[in-house]
């Protein structure tokens, strides 16, 4: 039987992309080292440039970059005109401060603004920054089409709003760049506002056709239609679905948190396998067939488990060492590399040597 020409012959599961990238988020979440910060970017955009295929969604890895930088700065923003509680004595500059009525007790603008606040500052945004770049990586190689291929029934229609979502953004970008080039070579300017009018009125004529164009196929295709089941299935699926839901976000916040260390885990095992049993049960309301569904190959788990294991050493290493993930600032001090969490991040390297090269043209 031939292979679809859209998916390459050893491709990896669109899931394992996932996983590995939330899982590199995961492991900045448990840090403000920036230097491990920078090794995890450093990390996945190796990956990114190695792997990512000529589509259009792989180019929303540099919009991710500068999101992350946008975040980073408004971060340093906040902290210069809003002041920051962390203390300090080296003062690098004294803004005017600005008097407030007395119900705006407790917010400042303007006055001090010390090192010590703009490095911690500096730590907390890179962290946020870093945890976007990730989730950028994921964006940028993973196949949204083939991830909805590989969604659970129940959440089939939530996994259409949100590729939807997330495809429309790659494709508005690639018709801006190939509108803009074509007037740059018909000698006709591409900048200013009669530019920004001219190239943006057709881009947002060709988002109207397509989304018809979509709604039109969405709906041959019975996008939306249920099949009947009996009401005491619906009632355990949504108390399953609804618990298991509360019961992750528990157990996440629990893992995320030093004080939840304890009871994070069963918690979120727990979640975990009361959602699944949830979401089983309610793809009886979505009765469909998957048209060569991906596989979860051998190379596809080490992927997923390169990212696992950073998130894994990353959690013992501040468990063992919380001082060397998170270095202070009060009083100040440089930051040093941790070499086992260094040694531990560059595990996800390993989808670099793992992954096919990226040989297929755009589809």
């Amino acid at each position: 039987m031939p292979r679809s020409p859209g998916v390459p012959p050893a491709s990896l599961h669109p899931g394992a992309w996932w996983l590995w990238s939330l899982s590199l988020g995961i492991a900045a979440t448990r840090t403000t080292n920036p230097l491990l910060l920078a090794l995890l970017v450093a990390v996945s955009a190796y990956v990114v440039v190695s792997c990512r295929r000529n589509t259009p969604w792989s180019r929303s890895y540099a919009a991710f970059l500068k999101l992350a930088l946008a975040v980073l700065l408004v971060r340093l923003l906040f902290t210069i005109v809003l002041g920051s509680p962390v203390p300090g004595t080296h003062v690098l500059v004294t803004l005017p401060e600005l008097p407030l009525p007395d119900w705006a007790q407790g917010i400042r603008l303007g006055g001090r603004v010390t090192a010590e606040s703009l490095v911690f500052a500096l730590y907390d945004g890179l962290k946020l920054a870093t945890l976007l770049v990730c989730v950028g990586a994921a964006n940028a190689l993973a196949d949204p089409h083939r991830l909805l291929k590989s969604l659970p029934g129940a959440l089939y229609e939530l996994g259409v709003a949100v590729v939807v979502a997330l495809t429309f953004a790659p494709h508005l970008i690639a018709d801006v760049q190939r509108l803009r080039a074509a007037r740059r070579l018909r000698g006709r300017p591409d900048t200013g506002l009669r530019g920004l009018l001219q190239v943006g009125l057709p881009v947002l004529e060709g988002a109207l056709e397509r989304s018809v164009a979509l709604a039109a196929a969405m709906d041959a295709r019975g996008y939306g239609r249920t099949a009947e089941v009996p009401p005491a299935v619906r009632r355990t699926t949504s108390a399953l679905t609804l618990g298991g839901l509360l019961g992750v976000c528990a157990g996440t916040y629990g893992l995320l948190t030093a004080e939840g260390g304890t009871y994070g885990f069963p918690v979120l095992l727990a979640g975990l396998t009361a959602a699944l049993a949830g979401l089983r049960l309610g793809g009886r309301r979505t009765p469909r067939t998957r048209y060569r569904p991906d596989r979860w190959t051998g190379r596809s788990l080490l992927v997923a488990g390169s990212g696992a294991a950073v998130a894994a050493a990353m959690f013992l290493a501040g468990a063992a060492d919380p001082a060397a993930l998170h270095p202070g600032v009060v009083p100040l001090v440089a930051p040093s590399l941790p070499l086992r969490p260094a040694a531990a991040v560059l595990l996800g390297l390993l989808p670099a040597f793992l992954a096919p090269a990226p040989k297929e043209p755009s589809p």
